[in-house]
């Protein structure tokens, strides 16, 4: 079920917070920090609240407050500090934290805030490399120490999907200064994870090529019809789960048979492409290990 994780064990506190679960105990038994509850096996237990209270005193910490002057604060006051300091900073550190802050929260208002302050100095660009692909990257271990829920991770991955499309759309007003190249981007059936697929649209937009974005779950046989429109089509892909390993080849193949079109180039990048032989596969179609290799490709 994906019910919102309301109960933590120390080690979803440690990989939170990045505080170790040895130092927790400490802060909890010395400065009376957090309050666990105790499982009839005797293991101790957080509630949200307890979570979010830690996420605050770390971002505290590690912004040079010593853990017993963080003691004295109310803890009423604490979130007040936090913003305060959240407003006046933008390390990566400290932001990358209010986001996670924000993911535990679902406080989009904290989120915007962040990411305005950030903004003030950096492109959004810069941001999404230095932010939110390391903050995406966490998700993938919060996800298998089960210290998230979807939940979580739908709230905070739609907030910075937000920020992408505000970002393309500038880039939409422009004309294009490349012709050599059009391209289409899609996932395949039943492939719902386009966040890389958006900055990627983002990412060639920038670069002064024309981009048709299709996004989720498209039947290879709707992509037919772009090629009454346009000759030298490339079109891209991001196979994160789907099609897996078993029906890759498949996949490929029928792409070639359905896609029959001479200049049209397939280029496939994500999780999957590791199944892939490289070696076996026709000229038309290219595999990119990641957005980096793919933004040097154009």
């Amino acid at each position: 079920m994906n019910n919102v994780k309301r109960s933590f064990s120390i080690r979803d506190l440690e990989n939170l917070s990045g505080i170790k679960a040895h130092t927790i105990r400490i802060w909890e038994k010395r400065y009376a920090l957090l309050s666990p509850e105790r499982t009839s096996t005797n293991i101790r237990t957080y509630s949200l609240a307890s979570l979010q209270k830690l996420l605050n005193i770390t971002l505290l910490y590690k912004n040079g407050y010593k853990i017993s002057k963080i003691a004295k604060i109310p803890e009423i006051d604490i979130p007040v500090v936090v913003r305060e300091i959240v407003a006046k900073n933008s390390t990566k550190n400290h932001a990358i934290n209010a986001f996670k802050l924000s993911m535990i929260n679902f406080d989009p208002s904290l989120f915007q805030n962040t990411y305005n302050n950030l903004l003030s100095e950096k492109s959004f660009r810069d941001i999404f490399w230095e932010y939110f692909i390391p903050l995406l990257s966490e998700l993938g271990l919060l996800w298998q120490t089960d210290t998230i829920s979807p939940a979580h991770e739908h709230f905070i991955t739609n907030l910075i999907k937000q920020k992408i499309y505000t970002s393309t759309e500038k880039l939409q007003l422009m004309e294009p200064t490349q012709h050599d190249k059009i391209f289409v981007l899609f996932l395949p059936e039943n492939e719902i994870h386009e966040i890389g697929l958006l900055f990627i649209n983002y990412e060639i937009l920038l670069r002064g090529y024309k981009t048709i974005y299709l996004g989720q779950t498209m039947p290879l046989e709707s992509l037919v019809d772009l090629q009454a429109y346009y000759n030298n089509i490339h079109y891209l892909s991001y196979f994160t789960v789907v099609p897996n390993k078993d029906r890759l080849g498949k996949y490929i193949d029928d792409f070639t048979k359905i896609i029959s079109q001479k200049n049209s180039n397939l280029w496939i990048l994500g999780r999957q492409i590791q199944h892939i032989n490289k070696e076996k596969l026709p000229p038309h179609i290219r595999t990119f290990e990641s957005v980096e290799q793919l933004s040097k490709a154009l």
